[in-house]
């Protein structure tokens, strides 16, 4: 690899050229990795709800041509200035968000909210310079949130590339690159379930379900999944979900079927839907004195969470988070070993693998609701 150090490289890449139309290979050439950049070969990426929120663009700026994808295992290829915690030849997960470990957040020891590299869906350059790398004969191809992975290779800011152990299968670690993490760490870092506790888990996606594997893992004695789709609980049952609550069978709210089911409240709720109504639900469903709940989903933007204070002052706990507050180069490569101890399985989470040349069937399935994740595999 090291022969196409310094050069740019020409490659296929998945290209969205407008909001809502099938992505196409195309060729692209990619810039060689400047100061404090690297260049990643990818090998392995996955879809996840948020590359295609983006690219049907309902209800934020459109930014178009652009690489999407987020969710991907690959290889260092080469290094630009100033980089030295990595090499090529690292086995690597990309992340959508960074940590600098200069900044008050990085150094903080809670919170993973790094303010140079958090999340930022509306750049679609490269930090440093502000310039794109990727282009075709010349005209720019915009980045998406630091990482484009739909791309045989692309360049990402050193803050945002994870090393992790070179044994791990990349065709499946890396789904812990984004959804899996964020649900698992959610349930294992903030809610911090007690054994034999009782927690419920609202949205049964691939997020929920990670959320349902972390209440596993932390040894809850019941795990009960709430979801407008019925058809989801028997999938769920494998991720620990021991009931299932649909709140279109019941005339009262949620919250209070819930209260009825374990005498007061739950121990602790993870709500992974983003709808403000199962939010308020998941605090409300939570036991006074200990409960705890927190959210994860993200909201509309004119959204607001209304409760009574009592509920705040009988001793429940509301908390949000972030990627599972997950430090992404800090803490990602121990998730990965959780999985290589087999304390944590993540082949269930994956439903469906397709060739990157036939990448727009893993858009299909998504957006039919159809498995959770979709593995492309960018050698075919």
């Amino acid at each position: 690899m090291s022969t196409t150090a310094g050069n740019v490289i020409r490659c296929r890449a998945a290209v969205a050229w407008e909001a809502g139309k099938p992505l196409v290979i195309e060729e692209v050439e990619v810039a060689p990795p400047q100061a404090m950049e690297v260049r990643l070969k990818i090998l392995y990426t996955s879809l996840c709800h948020t590359d295609v929120y983006f690219w049907e663009a309902k209800g934020q700026n459109p930014m178009f041509p652009r690489i999407y994808g987020h969710e991907a295992g690959g290889i260092v290829e080469s290094v630009g200035e100033g980089v030295t915690d990595l090499q090529p030849g690292d086995h690597v997960l990309p992340v959508f968000t960074g940590e600098c470990k200069e900044c008050d957040h990085c150094k903080s020891e809670e919170s993973n909210m790094c303010r140079l590299l958090r999340i930022n869906t509306d750049r679609g350059v490269m930090i440093g310079d502000g310039q794109s790398r990727f282009s075709i004969n010349g005209k720019p191809i915009y980045h998406f949130v630091g990482t484009s992975t739909f791309s045989e290779y692309t360049v990402c800011h050193i803050g945002s590339v994870a090393k992790i152990n070179p044994l791990a299968p990349l065709d499946k670690v890396c789904v812990l690159s984004c959804g899996i993490s964020t649900g698992l760490g959610a349930t294992l870092n903030v809610a911090k379930p007690p054994k034999g506790s009782t927690v419920a888990i609202f949205g049964l996606g691939a997020v929920g379900l990670a959320a349902a594997e972390g209440a596993r893992i932390a040894g809850a004695s019941r795990i009960i999944g709430v979801d407008l789709n019925s058809n989801r609980f028997d999938e769920a049952k494998k991720f620990g979900v021991t009931e299932f609550i649909n709140p279109k069978d019941y005339a009262k709210p949620v919250q209070e079927v819930l209260a009825e089911m374990t005498n007061g409240g739950v121990d602790r709720s993870v709500e992974c839907t983003g709808n403000i109504t199962a939010m308020i639900s998941a605090f409300e469903c939570v036991h006074d004195g200990w409960g705890v709940a927190v959210l994860v989903g993200v909201p509309h933007k004119d959204a607001e969470f209304k409760t009574h204070p009592m509920n705040l002052l009988n001793e429940r706990t509301l908390k949000g988070t972030f990627f599972g507050n997950y430090k992404p180069r800090s803490d990602l490569p121990s998730v990965v070993e959780k999985y290589m101890n087999k304390e944590l399985e993540v082949e269930k989470f994956i439903t469906h693998s397709v060739p990157f040349s036939e990448i727009n069937k893993a858009f299909d399935l998504m957006l039919k609701g159809e498995g959770i994740r979709c593995i492309i595999n960018m050698e075919g």
